[in-house]
């Protein structure tokens, strides 16, 4: 293929001279061609303003003219002109306008011309605007044809005043002695006129050229949109849809939900959404509704299908309405009914079924309109010839066959196929077709002869719902009349703007854009960035209201009242967030200060002297957190303290933490400056941390003055030189209780020696004098180290803020008696257990249904793999050979199995990372999953898990095993144990048949000697009693709903009868599934030809199901129901709402 010099693609072999027959006017028809062209209308003169006007700024098509004028300004002396020129005001509907110049260029070697309104500005209105065409012609007065002219439109505003051409003409050809092919130039004798043509238009919408900056849609509308997440413009054209079907959001607020604390309840989602779509100033996000259906990310970005979604969700919401005053609301506005039947001609039987219907899909492909689609509909089938109906007691019979409709709902949702599955493109595809549809219809000529006719069957239209875009790109829309007499409204996500009829209906026919010039006009898809000459905007729902039940369905002169415990609890929500965001705009203001006390020291079992970062299980130790102005004084600061601990505030000091080298938070010195602001405090005494932490020492007692008397005045030191008092922090280390927590401070001498420490030591913890004991340093966490009595404090580098661990010395059978309860008996021991501890949750792996306890156990991790699953089986009371674990990942789901191995540690399984305390992001480093087998874990480990799903009842119950199976085994061991898990009588054992299934079909029997080692990670097993026949011929049958792709349930084999009827066919289907009744009325059955998505043929109770498939061994039986256990994770199609 060649490309000549355009778009067009030219085969190469293809001869433009072929075929064509080269015609010679004669000499009558070339002089009535002259003649023709003498009666062209002149060009008309740029003086010629109503001429020139119609020819060169035609009327905008669709747009209607509220006044036009022309203004001519004589520019006199051109190049005498200032840089920027204002002409005279002139008048057009109602606004001033003038012409704008910069005679010598706006930053540029060209003449500017601009139109620009005319207001004074104190005058003008801050949202004073008006739509206007223009044209700008600048022409000789000395020679009128002479002219040159440019055209725009443009929404002008106070903020965009003037609009025009920066480079409406060169400076250069200007002034030429000639301009174009004339004898004379543009400006002569330095002059020149410029008229101005200005058409105000009418703004029925009020955003027509709107750029939709600062756009608020509550004040143009009184009416908010709704926030796209990503994908999610289709769910909210619905849900705009259902909050103007105002009685339907009337039954949404009369589910009961005062008792909701959180919103994973999607009425009470739906409930807050409607609410905020009711109150709110702005859009509204759609977040909490969808994460109440259980949506990720991943439904968030994808577009789903609208019909689907509304039946979802009617369905989830009649079921919450039920037991309630809103119960039965949704079948009476929106519950139609339907009558299927095959009549005979020539004798007097019927056969038929009433269905209700939700919504109705109607064809768009081959119809024009929405009566021809209707008529399609119920176009009647009529049966003769080999196609006669069997008729009960009347043998074969000409019989019709059709759909009718019994009753429409008060509200009728059509849902317009316009995604269509294309045989030839193997594929779906969308169709653009014109569709047309009337705002008032009248639905009675599709009633049966026996409908309820006492009340009119016209609806209007109410809303329509658009598709902008093709299959793989677009955008959903929707036009809705909120009021009975108003206006339609467009709701484009976020941003709701006035509508015109034309908008609403017209636009969204589909079909070919106007004709431009005679020719067919082309528009770029704006998502798929492509040009057509057909529309992409089309419509594919319509919502129609009864028109006798106008006022009741929108509620007309009635409020729609929403529950008050929703009103109170939004009202909160939204104070809350009043206060978070002042405290936001106010936090310059304040700073945190981190509080410790002797309180929290004296119930904190851990290192340092209390958890700074608040990682602890017992609140109480947690220093308090207080958020205070940062002019705050210490004085001021001080006497807030005092008064939570209940003393006088002169009788507190603080102390200042620091970050010691060694990585722990000690108290340094006390803060002596009462008058200094915290603020100052914290950059003087502080560290580089978020908060400002603070130790609050407390005053022993008060001396004869009256003054506090803190600890270190209470110290005797000798007058000893270099001799000071320090401040020391005690720990309590009961081996007996295996507990270490805090005991108080206390000062010592810092020449003193250690021994010299026992004193104070027995009275702060009510011991006797003489007692023996051992102290310990805890200089960091994993350094503890003994004291030695006869050193000084000075020598042992004692300092403020250092602590000591006491313990009472031990005899010998009381160590013994610790030792052998598995306890520890030496300080640096139980530290080292603090350190490894951890807080581990263990979880029964198979949910609540393994009826197991869910339990947290404290353990080390330095434990091995013997000792934390001894302290399991301990605390479930099992055997410790027969448990297993499971790693958890970051999501609560299980990882991988824990292998039994004897060197390993709890920390190499919650840890698995290169070094000994680092976490791992794939896996939770706290929890564990557990399961209690029937067999060793040794054992188990030799074994393959197989899942199998036993159909006890054919399809109508599903019972999942998960069995372990010597992988050296065959099918014939895992029915040996599924008969012992599932219970299964030795009777029916030997009618048991094991088969594969992939992704909801059929894909093989199995032998009984098939090895377990053949079966597939992703096969699914099903057992099934099916009874034996010695028919030879089988096919595969499965389900699906709508779409052969929408596959579902469960499959299986079924056998073939020859020559037997389907309707004889159907009875042993029913006997085989076991599906019965009005269920198994509701399937559809078809025969479907490999591909998978082919069209499905489907099948008539007098067709026989042999002769449909005859030799072909690429067919399959399917059934078309509703998949009424729709799952996202097995196919990505389907939508959910939990």
């Amino acid at each position: 293929m060649d490309q000549l010099g355009s778009d067009m693609l030219v085969d190469a072999e293809f001869d433009e001279k072929q075929d064509v027959a080269i015609i010679t006017p004669d000499a009558d028809d070339a002089d009535a061609d002259a003649d023709a062209m003498d009666e062209v209308e002149p060009e008309p003169r740029a003086d010629e303003h109503e001429a020139f006007m119609r020819k060169h700024m035609p009327e905008l098509a669709d747009q209607e003219t509220e006044a036009e004028a022309f203004h001519t300004w004589e520019l006199s002396d051109w190049r005498s002109m200032t840089r920027r020129e204002q002409g005279p005001v002139f008048n057009c509907g109602g606004h001033p306008w003038r012409i704008l110049f910069f005679p010598y260029g706006n930053n540029v070697d060209y003449a500017s011309f601009y139109l620009e309104q005319g207001h004074e500005e104190k005058d003008m209105a801050e949202d004073w605007y008006a739509c206007v065409q223009f044209m700008l012609v600048l022409w000789n007065p000395n020679d009128p044809n002479i002219h040159v002219l440019h055209t725009a439109t443009h929404r002008f505003t106070a903020e965009e005043g003037d609009w025009g051409f920066t480079r409406f003409a060169e400076l250069r050809r200007l002034f030429s002695p000639q301009w174009d092919d004339r004898e004379r130039p543009m400006v002569e004798n330095n002059s020149a006129n410029v008229t101005a043509y200005v058409r105000v238009l009418k703004d029925p919408t009020g955003v027509l050229w709107h750029n939709f900056i600062n756009y608020d849609s509550k004040k143009e509308t009184g009416m908010v949109g709704l926030k796209n997440q990503g994908a999610t413009c289709y769910l909210n054209s619905l849900l705009q849809s259902l909050f103007f079907t105002n009685s339907f959001r009337q039954a949404v607020y009369q589910i009961p939900t005062d008792g909701e604390t959180d919103r994973t309840n999607s009425a009470y989602a739906l409930q807050r959404l409607f609410y905020l779509l009711q109150t709110s100033n702005t859009a509204v996000a759609t977040t909490d509704l969808t994460q109440s259906f259980g949506w990720d990310s991943k439904q968030i970005f994808e577009q789903q299908d609208v019909q689907e979604l509304s039946r979802v969700l009617m369905d989830r919401l009649d079921e919450k309405m039920k037991g309630t005053e809103a119960e039965g609301a949704l079948e009476q506005m929106f519950v139609g009914k339907m009558k299927t039947y095959i009549s005979c001609i020539n004798v007097d039987y019927e056969s038929s079924r009433i269905e209700e219907f939700w919504d109705i899909q109607l064809n768009v492909s081959g119809n024009r309109n929405l009566d021809d689609s209707f008529k399609d509909y119920i176009q009647v089938e009529t049966m003769d010839g080999e196609n006669k109906y069997f008729a009960e007691g009347f043998g074969l019979q000409d019989a019709k066959k059709g759909v009718i409709f019994d009753s429409f709902p008060q509200v009728l949702h059509l849902q317009l196929k316009r995604f269509e599955y294309d045989i030839n493109r193997d594929a779906m595809m969308k169709v653009n077709d014109r569709y047309e549809f009337p705002e008032i219809w009248d639905a009675a000529p599709y009633l049966s002869d026996q409908a309820d006719r006492t009340e009119s069957y016209v609806y209007h239209l109410h809303g329509v719902l658009v598709h902008s875009g093709d299959l793989n790109a677009g955008h959903y829309y929707a036009f809705l009349k909120p009021t009975k007499e108003g206006d339609f409204y467009k709701f484009d996500d976020d941003r709701v703007t006035r509508a015109t009829k034309r908008e609403a209906l017209e636009e969204n026919f589909g079909g070919d854009y106007g004709q431009v010039n005679g020719t067919a006009g082309q528009q770029r898809n704006p998502y798929t960035r492509a040009w057509s000459a057909k529309r992409s905007m089309s419509a594919y729902m319509l919502v129609y209201i009864r028109e006798t039940r106008l006022d009741s369905i929108l509620m007309n002169g009635q409020e729609v009242t929403p529950p008050k415990h929703l009103a109170e609890r939004i009202a909160e929500e939204r104070a809350a967030f009043e206060r978070r965001r002042k405290e936001r705009e106010e936090a310059h203001l304040y700073m945190d200060i981190a509080v410790g006390t002797e309180n929290n020291f004296k119930v904190y079992q851990g290192f340092d002297i209390v958890p700074w970062k608040g990682d602890c299980d017992t609140p109480a130790a947690i220093p308090t957190l207080h958020r205070v102005l940062r002019a705050t004084t210490i004085s001021e600061f001080c006497n807030t303290i005092a008064e939570e601990l209940g003393v006088d505030g002169d009788m507190v000091r603080p102390w200042a933490i620091v970050n010691r080298q060694n990585g722990t938070c000690r108290p340094d010195q006390p803060i002596a400056f009462p008058d200094m602001t915290v603020e100052e405090a914290s950059s003087k005494f502080g560290t580089k941390t978020a908060q400002f932490r603070l130790w609050m020492e407390k005053a022993e007692k008060r001396n004869e003055d009256n003054s506090p008397a803190f600890g270190e005045t209470l110290v005797d030191l000798k007058n000893q030189q270099q001799n000071r008092s320090i401040m020391l922090f005690l720990k309590h280390f009961d081996a007996k209780t295996q507990s270490l927590f805090g005991i108080n401070t206390f000062y010592a001498a810092y020449q003193d020696k250690v021994c010299d420490l026992s004193p104070q030591v027995t009275k702060l913890l009510g011991w006797p004098a003489g007692t023996q004991f051992k102290l310990s340093e805890e200089i960091k966490q994993n350094m503890i180290e003994a004291t030695k009595p006869k050193t000084t404090l000075a020598q042992s580098e004692l300092q403020d803020g250092d602590i000591l661990t006491v313990q009472r010395t031990l005899s010998e059978k009381e160590t013994s008696q610790i030792t052998a309860a598995g306890g520890y008996v030496e300080t640096k021991d139980f530290y080292d257990y603090l350190l490894n501890r951890i807080n581990v949750e263990f979880a029964p792996r198979l949910g609540e249904g393994a009826q197991l306890p869910t339990f947290t156990l404290t353990l080390s991790k330095k434990m091995t793999y013997d000792q934390f699953s001894a302290k399991v089986a301990e605390h479930l009371k099992v055997e410790l050979t027969h448990l297993r674990f499971t790693t958890v990942n970051t999501t609560g789901k299980p990882k991988s199995a824990v292998k039994y191995t004897q060197q390993g540690t709890l920390n190499s399984v919650l840890f698995p990372g290169p070094y000994n305390y680092s976490s791992s992001s794939m896996q939770k480093t706290d929890a564990l999953f557990y399961e209690v087998l029937e067999m060793s874990l040794k054992e188990l480990e030799s074994r393959k898990a197989i899942r199998i799903t036993w159909l006890p009842e054919g399809l109508t119950k599903e019972e999942e095993y998960t069995l372990m199976i010597p992988r050296t085994g065959v099918i014939q061991d895992l029915l040996e144990a599924l008969q012992k898990k599932a219970n299964i009588s030795t009777e029916i054992m030997p009618s048991v048949k094991v088969f594969e299934a992939h992704n909801s079909r059929f894909y093989k029997s199995l032998s009984m000697d098939y090895q377990i080692l053949g079966i597939g990670e992703y096969i699914h097993l099903y057992a099934a009693a099916f009874p034996e026949d010695d028919l030879p011929k089988k096919i595969s049958v499965f389900h699906f709903d709508k779409e052969p792709a929408k596959v579902h349930g469960v499959p299986f084999q079924f056998s073939i009868k020859e020559d037997e009827p389907f309707s004889e066919t159907k009875k042993r289907l029913s006997d085989l599934t076991k599906i019965k009744g009005k269920q198994f009325e509701k399937i559809k059955f078809a025969v479907v030809s490999k591909p998978q998505y082919s069209r499905p043929e489907y099948i008539e109770d007098e067709d026989v199901l042999s002769d449909l498939v005859g030799n072909r061994d690429d067919v399959a039986l399917a059934m078309d129901h509703a998949n009424k256990t729709r799952s996202f994770w097995g196919k990505t199609d389907s939508i959910f709402i939990k």
